[in-house]
């Protein structure tokens, strides 16, 4: 069985970009707080596809918390020095969109809630079409 379940806050607002194809990809980077006794943050990427990763690029932003459901992937690649190189990331099958962190000045403070419902959830499956990124 390949599962990853947990939740993490994004580091960076989330990329969406397109394949030559036309399969959307939305890459996010989340923290994820170990059980270690320092209680040091762990970084994964995540990729989500299909109108799941458009919802997540349009709807998400950095340090926003999301639960996330998916699969760990292998991917190989060459680095623009001609290396070959790997790396793991969670492929998302379904993102949940948690409580947003307040800022000052924000939106969010402003009374604008104009993301909605903060527990609001997306729980569709990716596109099932995935490609090199």
């Amino acid at each position: 069985m390949n599962r990853w379940t947990g939740t993490g806050h994004l580091t960076r607002d989330p990329q969406l970009y397109s394949t030559s194809g036309g399969t959307d990809i939305c890459l996010m980077r989340i923290a994820v707080k170990r059980a270690a006794r320092n209680g040091a943050a762990g970084y994964f990427e995540v990729k989500a596809f299909g109108d799941l990763g458009v919802a997540c690029a349009e709807y998400l932003k950095s340090g926003r918390e999301v639960a996330i459901e998916g699969r760990l992937r292998f991917e190989e690649f060459e680095t623009k020095g001609g290396d070959y190189a790997s790396r793991v990331y969670i492929a998302a099958d379904a993102v949940e969109f948690l409580a947003s962190r307040r800022r000052e000045g924000s939106q969010a403070d402003s009374g604008d809630d104009s993301e909605g419902d903060h527990g609001e959830a997306v729980a569709a499956a990716g596109s099932g079409v995935e490609a090199e990124g």
